[in-house]
């Protein structure tokens, strides 16, 4: 092989392990990326499943706290909890009945 023909084919295999070192980088950056997104996204969960949680600890406090005369903004609700739990009961009832107890 000619020197030339040399020079050119260690051209052409540098090219390629220059263009696969950087495809190889941009998949590891990316690769990052995409785990601090995910591990940004677990913690935006957390966040939120507090805020859920104390919301449903404000409205068990409320309903248990004035459920019986709610302020009018809430009557619909608290009634509609009332019924479920008296549902909730009857069906209790019925599944004694059905037990024979």
């Amino acid at each position: 092989m000619k020197e030339r023909e040399w020079l050119v084919n260690m051209d052409f295999f540098e090219k390629v392990e220059e263009t696969i070192i950087a495809k190889g980088q941009a998949a590891v950056d990316k690769a990052k990326e995409l785990a601090e997104i995910a591990k940004l996204k677990g913690q935006i969960s957390t966040c939120q499943d507090v805020v859920k949680k104390n919301y449903m600890e404000i409205g068990r406090f409320y309903y248990e706290t004035y459920g019986e005369c709610p302020n009018e903004l809430f009557e619909k609700q608290c009634r509609s909890i009332k019924n479920a739990q008296n549902g909730i009961a009857e069906l209790e009832k019925k599944i004694q009945e059905v037990k024979g107890i």
